[in-house]
């Protein structure tokens, strides 16, 4: 009997330099951007900024994919000399748990404890996420824009 679960398959894979004009794309979106508390970049930075990622030893990135469509991406990063996480996806796979099930598929690979996590107060959905993944608001930070508009975010981390 075939299943009536209408939830996409969600698998992680290696970024290919083809995943980068999307992630362009999904970094430019004016809501992604303003949910996430991030300006977007221009394309020569976005280049510049995925090239570094992808050589920099520190960092483990993967792609998420919703079926074969390239939804975002998931790392995790030194920052300080802290373990981070972090994720994008496009606009168009919010809300469906894609973010969640690339979360839960990328954290077994990371076996840094403790980890961590930032989101922007406002932003309930990328909270959910973390929580559900098992990470725990553990403080508040914020900081000044260019613009000077200060943007609250949650700590949370993961042991």
């Amino acid at each position: 009997m075939a299943s009536s679960d209408p939830t996409p398959v969600v698998t992680l894979r290696d970024v290919t330099e083809d995943d980068l004009p999307i992630f362009f794309e999904h970094q430019r979106d004016p809501e992604a951007n303003r949910m996430a508390a991030y300006p977007a970049r221009g394309w020569e930075k976005h280049i510049a900024h995925w090239r570094y990622i992808l050589r920099e030893p520190s960092v483990r990135v993967q792609t998420i994919l919703c079926g074969e469509e390239v939804a975002g991406s998931v790392l995790s990063y030194v920052n300080e000399g802290i373990r981070e996480i972090g994720y994008w996806l496009g606009r168009e796979f919010w809300g469906k748990g894609i973010a969640t099930r690339a979360l839960a598929a990328f954290l077994p690979g990371e076996s840094a404890r403790p980890l961590y996590a930032h989101c922007a107060q406002h932003n309930i959905g990328s909270r959910r996420v973390l929580e559900k993944c098992g990470f725990a608001i553990i403080g508040e930070d914020s900081y000044p824009e260019p613009d000077g508009t200060v943007v609250k975010e949650f700590v949370l981390r993961l042991d």
